[in-house]
C-alpha cells in the first residue's frame, strides 16, 4: 500500500473535456449535450453499476415524535417508507429534525451507519429493524441494535448547530436500503429487482443502491411543504460519501453535494494508487461496485474514467470535498487533486471551481468557489469542524 508521495506511480488522468473526435468541448451547452451523459454512463457501466429503470411503489407513513424538542428549538419526525415491487416489500425509516420556522427550510440529507437512534439520545427514536453490523462499542450484538447505543454517534451529527443555522437534518440508516454485507444481492432493495435474474457485469452494487435510496428520499421531500426542495444538500462520510457523490451525479435535484473522507471510489483519484486501491476495495467489499470494476484491480491505467470526472458531473451545482490529515487510507491529496481538476467544467459555466493550485494548509478551508475543500487535522471521522465548514459553504452558495 502506497502512503508516501514519492512512491506514487506516474499516471495520466482522462481529459474530462475531450470528445471522441479528439476535440475539446468549449461551452457548458456542449458539455451537457455531448459529454455529461456519456461520462455518467461510463461510471455506471464500469464502476458503480446501472440503476434499474423500473418503477416501484413508495408510500410514506409520518409520525411526529416531538413538536418541540432540542432546547425547544425544533421538531422530530419519523417517516416510514414502504417500497414495493411485484408483491415484495422492504421498509426504511427516515428521521427528520426540523427547526421551528414558518417557511420551508433547506435540509441536509445523509445516511448514518448504525441506526437513527445513534445520532441523538431521544428515547422515542426507533431502533432499526434491519441487519446492523456487529459493533461492541455500540452495544450491538448478533446484528441487532441495542438501546444502549442511543446517542453514541451524536458527535458526528451537529444537530443543534444545524438547527440554529436554519437548516433541517434528515438521516436514514443505510442498512434499511441495502444491508452492508455480501450475500449475492439477495437482501434490501436488491431483493425487489433481482428475483430469478442472472446478474450482469454492469448490474448495480450497494453504493449505487444507497444512491438510489437518497433519490427516493428526495421524492418524499417534494411532497413535504416544510422542506425547501430546491435547497437539499446531500452528504456522506466514508463509503456513504461515495454514495452521496453518485447520488448527486445521477440526480440534479440535489442542490449541493458533500463528500467527507470518501476516498477510493469516492472523491480520491483511483489512478494514484495511494492508500486504498481499486483491488483492495474490491477485495474487502465485493458488493459495493459492479463486477466490471474488478477488471481494474491492479490495472488502474485502463480505467476509462477517474473521480475528477465524477465531481464534474455536479456542475454547475456546488460540491464540497473534505479530507483529514491522518486519513491516508482515503488519500487526502487525491481528493484535493480530483476537486482541482473538476474545476475545468465549472469554468465552462462561468463559475469558479476550487481556487487553489496547491494542497492547502491543514484547517484552512476554501469556500470561495463552487468547489469547496478543506483538510482538517485528525483521523477518519465526521466532526463538528467539518459541519461548520459545510454550513458556511451552504450559506454562501444557497442563501
Amino acid at each position: 500500500m502506497i502512503q508516501e508521495e514519492n512512491k506514487v506511480p506516474s499516471y495520466t488522468l482522462p481529459d474530462l473535456l475531450m470528445k471522441s473526435d479528439g476535440k475539446r468541448v468549449e461551452s457548458a451547452a456542449e458539455w451537457e449535450k455531448l459529454l455529461r451523459s456519456q461520462t455518467l454512463q461510463t461510471f455506471e457501466t464500469e464502476v458503480y453499476g446501472q440503476i434499474p429503470n423500473q418503477e416501484v411503489a413508495v408510500t410514506y407513513e409520518e409520525n411526529l415524535l416531538h413538536a418541540k424538542t432540542l432546547k425547544d428549538f425544533g421538531s422530530i419526525r419519523e417517516i416510514r417508507f414502504s417500497i414495493e415491487k411485484d408483491g415484495n416489500r422492504i421498509q426504511a425509516v427516515l428521521l427528520l429534525i426540523l427547526p421551528d420556522r414558518s417557511s420551508p427550510v433547506p435540509v441536509f440529507l445523509g445516511y448514518n451507519f448504525n441506526g437513527n437512534h445513534t445520532i441523538h439520545p431521544d428515547e422515542s427514536i426507533s431502533l432499526p429493524e434491519s441487519w446492523v453490523a456487529n459493533s461492541p462499542e455500540m452495544g450491538v450484538r448478533e446484528n441487532r441494535p441495542s438501546p444502549n447505543s442511543r446517542g453514541k454517534k451524536s458527535s458526528r451529527w451537529a444537530v443543534q448547530q444545524i438547527l440554529e443555522r436554519g437548516y433541517g437534518l434528515a438521516t436514514m440508516y443505510y442498512g434499511d436500503i441495502d444491508p452492508d454485507f455480501d450475500d449475492g444481492f439477495e437482501n434490501g432493495v436488491h431483493s425487489l429487482f433481482s428475483k430469478n435474474k442472472t446478474r450482469e457485469k454492469d448490474d448495480w452494487g450497494s453504493i449505487a443502491t444507497w444512491a438510489w435510496g437518497l433519490s427516493r428520499v428526495m421524492d418524499y421531500f417534494e411532497t413535504n411543504p416544510l422542506i425547501d426542495k430546491n435547497k437539499v444538500c446531500v452528504l456522506g462520510h466514508s463509503r456513504l460519501g461515495k454514495a452521496a457523490l453518485f447520488a448527486g451525479a445521477n440526480d440534479k435535484r440535489f442542490a449541493l453535494v458533500i463528500s467527507n473522507n470518501s476516498g477510493c471510489g469516492g472523491a480520491a483519484l483511483s489512478k494514484r494508487r495511494f492508500g486504498e486501491t481499486v483491488a483492495a476495495i474490491n477485495d474487502r467489499f465485493p458488493h459495493w461496485f459492479c463486477e466490471n470494476f474488478k477488471k481494474y484491480n491492479h490495472n488502474e491505467d485502463q480505467l476509462p474514467v477517474d473521480q475528477h470526472q465524477l465531481l464534474a458531473l455536479m456542475a454547475p451545482r456546488p460540491v464540497y470535498v473534505a479530507s483529514a490529515a491522518e486519513d491516508l487510507w482515503a488519500d487526502p491529496k487525491g481528493e484535493f487533486l480530483a476537486a482541482k481538476n473538476a474545476s475545468a467544467v465549472y469554468r465552462l459555466y462561468g463559475l469558479k471551481g476550487l481556487q487553489l493550485q496547491e494542497m492547502p494548509e491543514v484547517n484552512k478551508p476554501h469556500i470561495d468557489g463552487y468547489i469547496g475543500y478543506h483538510i482538517r487535522s485528525g483521523v477518519h471521522d465526521l466532526t463538528a469542524y467539518d459541519w461548520e465548514q459545510f454550513l458556511n459553504f451552504a450559506d454562501a452558495r444557497l442563501k
